[in-house]
């Protein structure tokens, strides 16, 4: 069972910089001056060197200097999809993990005390085996919930094979999916949630890149429903609309 998404219907007045303002313009979306912190939420999960799936982050990592993302995601010729999308996967949960470390101290109990998206979306927790009915929980809960869940996907050698000539399973893309539309709600919690202090660390141009790339790649695939994509659509379609 996954977890649920509620839309809430009463809207409430949200503190310091909103994600709408930002949108607009209001918000200074441009890259600062400053060292990134290096603070992770869980520990990095890296892809053997020496491996195929190393080669093809590395190739990943060369095609994004070229500053085209919607070039970037794309499947490289000859390559097999499920292996493109283990590499990118693992990548976006570094990734986020990195972005949500940096901001661990602003996202408490007593700030969140709900997992939510803005005012409209509320997320509840369910893996479907330790906790197999949603649950309402904070936002560091539920976010704990998460990325251990991911990583545990992550490390599972029959799901995410990191040796030459082990097949995926079956169900590899299924999995993959849920691991993305779940990584997701971890953006929008941010954006919603934490822009401001994301602005007071100097992070928004790291975030919008990561961003921008993560839905570039979604998108490519069709790995995430736009139902899903909904309490960030605005944000999407600002970020997106030159590179269409």
């Amino acid at each position: 069972m996954d977890h649920t998404m509620t839309v809430k219907r009463h809207y409430t007045q949200t503190r310091g910089f909103s994600l709408y303002e930002w949108v607009l313009g209001r918000g200074n979306a441009q890259a600062r001056a400053g060292s990134r912190s290096s603070k992770t939420f869980k520990p990095k999960k890296n892809i053997p060197e020496g491996s195929h799936q190393y080669e093809l982050l590395k190739h990943a990592e060369a095609t994004l200097g070229s500053g085209n993302l919607r070039m970037a995601v794309m499947l490289p010729e000859g390559e097999d999809l499920n292996e493109w999308v283990a590499v990118n996967t693992v990548d976006f949960f570094n990734q986020i993990n990195m972005l949500y470390g940096t901001i661990t101290d602003f996202c408490t109990e007593e700030s969140c005390p709900v997992m939510s998206a803005g005012p409209k979306y509320e997320y509840h927790w369910a893996d479907g085996t330790n906790i197999k009915k949603p649950i309402k929980c904070s936002a560091p809960k539920y976010i704990d919930y998460l990325m251990t869940w991911v990583q545990d996907q992550l490390d599972d050698e029959t799901l995410f094979p990191s040796k030459i000539g082990v097949p995926f399973p079956k169900n590899f893309m299924s999995v993959a999916k849920t691991i993305l539309k779940r990584l997701f709600r971890v953006y929008a919690h941010i954006y919603h949630q934490h822009f401001d202090p994301v602005i007071q660390l100097q992070e928004e141009a790291h975030l919008n890149t990561s961003f921008k790339h993560f839905i570039f790649f979604v998108q490519e695939f069709n790995l995430i429903d736009r139902r899903e994509l909904a309490p960030l659509q605005e944000l999407i379609e600002k970020l997106t609309s030159k590179d269409r």
